[in-house]
């Protein structure tokens, strides 16, 4: 029997409106934020504010999600106010939009609002809102796109890194370069914030001697492998993997930023009781951030988490030059964490 020949998977919809950049994001009545990379479209929503904010202080800003959503909210908030003030709306989860959101969207793109940007979210993950994707390609709504395509090869990694220390007018040895990016080639959103940080910590040119104090041996894994056994309460696994991180060469500042990272997302996620999906979506993480967090904080106390909280910020000063022993300060840290009380001067 001469199997059934396979359906080829729908092409994308030509498109008819401007093509944008994430790294250079600008407004438009609507503005279509599309693709799986989640790095690139927080980048490009934030930059669309922050542009609103800058030509307009008053800006009004509203979160909708797509999947939950109540009849005549979009109408309703990007209708101008009593005072004028330009309308900034963020949209999110579009490709699991309801059926209401999805009859109300494209009608709006016949009537779209003066004032009003609306930033539609899209991670090209099913093919729910085709209509409302193809209607804005098509030129409704006086849109723009900007697609956030997935970063998987070595050489998307590296584009992207070049455009981090580019965009901050931050000079890196392409040697030191090669060495950041080899060193996070499994998650963008890790080298994105390795980048963050050298451009934040450098005052200088970053050359490879720089990255290999930060980064070198994949020191990210060291440091966050003694962060989990400190926060599980593992003390003396902890110390030997703090002292391990340390024989390898580690820094002491990006070890107590892993610590510092973990702690801030617990704090964040304590006491919620909503969903992770809903919880992640409010706090701009990823659900597997928040059932990690979760995780975490079985044993913990608020009490303990803010002792915790309070050590760690003592041992990021410390290790940053107000202690002459930073190695001191990191085992004081992890002592009060891992054990989960006070640690006497």
């Amino acid at each position: 029997m001469t199997p059934a020949p396979r359906r080829a998977a729908p092409a994308k919809a030509k498109s008819a409106i401007p093509q944008v950049s994430w790294r250079a994001p600008q407004p438009a009545p609507i503005v279509l934020v599309s693709g799986p990379e989640e790095v690139c479209a927080e980048r490009a929503i934030a930059g669309i504010r922050s542009l609103l904010k800058s030509e307009d202080p008053s800006l009004e800003v509203t979160d909708i999600r797509a999947d939950d959503y109540a009849a005549g909210t979009l109408l309703s908030v990007t209708s101008p106010s009593l005072f004028g003030e330009p309308r900034l709306v963020r949209v999110s989860g579009v490709e699991k939009c309801s059926d209401t959101f999805l009859s109300e969207a494209v009608s709006y793109l016949s009537q779209t609002q003066e004032g009003a940007t609306v930033v539609l979210r899209h991670t090209g993950a099913s093919v729910r809102g085709k209509k409302l994707l193809d209607g804005i390609r098509a030129g409704q709504g006086s849109g723009i796109e900007i697609a956030c395509p997935a970063v998987k090869r070595d050489s998307d990694r590296f584009d992207f890194a070049v455009g981090e220390f580019k965009a901050a007018q931050k000079r890196i040895a392409p040697v030191a370069l090669r060495s950041l990016v080899s060193a996070f080639a499994d998650d963008l959103t890790e080298l994105a914030a390795a980048c963050q940080q050298l451009i934040a910590d450098v005052p200088g040119d970053i050359d490879e001697r720089i990255v290999e104090r930060y980064y070198g041996g994949r020191v990210e894994t060291s440091a966050f492998t003694v962060a989990d056994t400190a926060i599980a309460g593992q003390y003396g696994p902890a110390l030997l993997a703090l002292r391990h991180a340390l024989a390898s060469g580690a820094d002491p500042v990006p070890l107590v930023a892993a610590v510092a990272m973990k702690l801030r997302t617990m704090a964040q996620v304590a006491g919620t009781r909503e969903s992770s999906s809903a919880t992640a979506q409010r706090l701009g993480m990823k659900d597997w951030q928040v059932d990690r967090a979760r995780r975490d904080l079985v044993g913990w106390t608020g009490n303990t988490l803010g002792m915790a909280i309070h050590a760690t910020a003592r041992a990021d000063a410390e290790v940053k030059g107000a202690s002459r022993d930073p190695v001191f300060a990191l085992e004081r840290m992890i002592t009060i964490i891992a054990t989960r009380a006070p640690y006497g001067d």
